[in-house]
């Protein structure tokens, strides 16, 4: 890494309110697209729902009353191998309190972690003192919200998860836990590998077991049901792909379009948040206030482009990669494809649950379970 400022800056969020009335005057000018009748979402996100959510973004969405709730947790900024960082830091009021690092993925914000903090870091206040207690960091990836845009090439997995090890020692934490989820489930291992002796384990959700069908076929020797699951898993991506397909190949072409107009970052987002086929998943459904709320940093931020950066930048990472040899729990909801056969050849997994209930944002979802997953998880690991 570079020449870098260990300086930690404290923050708090105050978005001018031009910036809010250009957001109202652009969704009340919003130019929609015809429809085809009766096709619902199989041609994209139907305009009935995103309509409704629009309309309630422009006249009924309160982002002071979100914006004044993320200033009551301690915000601060640095800068990391020349990269602007936003992250939340809570400590725990408890002695025997381990490190966290909390991870998320695209189109998230650190806001998908906010009710966690207060039951991670202080049980006892919220009925639990027998549970685990944390120190908590929840950063920003860099080029998302908060903590971008990226300036240069190059922000991959790799380069983040040695940026978040670089973060946690900025403060002391020499063992910890982490945990992620979509991006952060590819992240969180990736610390693993590159910081071993500090990470005492890593605990995913919505972890993905992508698999390369380019040379051969990847579900032989997997055995009968995970070729089942990975044939089907693939077949559902391939359908559901699209967006990723032009954020790892023309992010750039994107980010004018989602960066003018604040409807169609809303749809482009919209689609991971929403389960369009619920007879498929059962996923439970996300408060729409914390949809907005995620798409409203991005909007605010500018940082739709440098987001969706971050496919083109992961290159083969969402096929997996060496065995860390960290004790890793993986999460399993409504919604994640992911197949425990794959999972085995990156993963030192010492313990796979799965959920009937949530879905591939858990901590939206079903908090309770997350937590409860993670607490479970540190009760089976030896002290810091």
């Amino acid at each position: 890494m570079r020449c870098m400022s260990h300086d930690i800056t404290p923050f708090h969020l105050d978005i001018p309110q031009s910036e809010l009335d250009d957001l109202n005057q652009r969704l009340r000018s919003a130019r929609w697209p015809d429809e085809l009748p009766g096709v619902g979402w199989d041609y994209g996100v139907a305009a009935g729902y995103l309509g409704e959510l629009a309309t309630y973004w422009r006249d009924g969405y309160d982002w002071r009353a979100h914006e004044r709730r993320h200033n009551t947790f301690p915000q601060f900024t640095t800068e990391i191998d020349g990269q602007h960082v936003y992250f939340l830091h809570a400590r725990s009021p408890r002695q025997d309190a381990t490190p966290l690092i909390l991870l998320h993925g695209w189109p998230s914000t650190v806001a998908d972690f906010l009710d966690l903090v207060g039951p991670l870091t202080d049980p006892g206040a919220h009925g639990n003192g027998d549970a685990p207690a944390f120190h908590v960091v929840i950063p920003a990836l860099p080029g998302f919200g908060l903590s971008g845009p990226t300036r240069e090439r190059g922000w991959g997995i790799t380069r983040i998860a040695g940026a978040w090890a670089e973060l946690m020692s900025r403060f002391g934490y020499g063992r910890y836990l982490v945990q992620g989820g979509d991006f952060g489930g590819l992240i969180a291992p990736e610390m693993a590998r590159i910081a071993p002796g500090n990470v005492i384990g890593v605990h995913v959700n919505a972890l993905v077991t992508a698999a390369d069908w380019s040379s051969g076929d990847p579900a032989a020797g997997l055995g009968e049901q995970a070729a089942e699951q990975l044939r089907a898993a693939d077949e559902e991506w391939q359908e559901r792909s699209g967006y990723a397909t032009i954020q790892s190949t023309r992010p750039q072409t994107l980010a004018y379009a989602l960066t003018d107009s604040p409807l169609g970052l809303l749809a482009w987002n919209l689609e991971w948040f929403v389960d369009y086929d619920p007879a498929r998943t059962q996923q439970t459904a996300i408060d729409r206030d914390a949809i907005l709320t995620n798409v409203t940093i991005y909007w605010l931020t500018r940082t739709a482009g440098s987001s969706a950066r971050l496919y083109k930048e992961a290159g083969d990472a969402f096929y997996g990669g060496e065995r860390s040899g960290v004790p890793t729990a993986v999460a399993v909801f409504p919604g994640d494809g992911t197949i425990r056969a794959l999972a085995e050849k990156s993963h030192d997994i010492v313990r796979w649950t799965t959920y009937d209930r949530g879905g591939h944002f858990a901590s939206l979802q079903a908090p309770d379970l997350l937590l409860d997953d993670i607490r479970a998880f540190r009760r089976q690991l030896p002290a810091v």
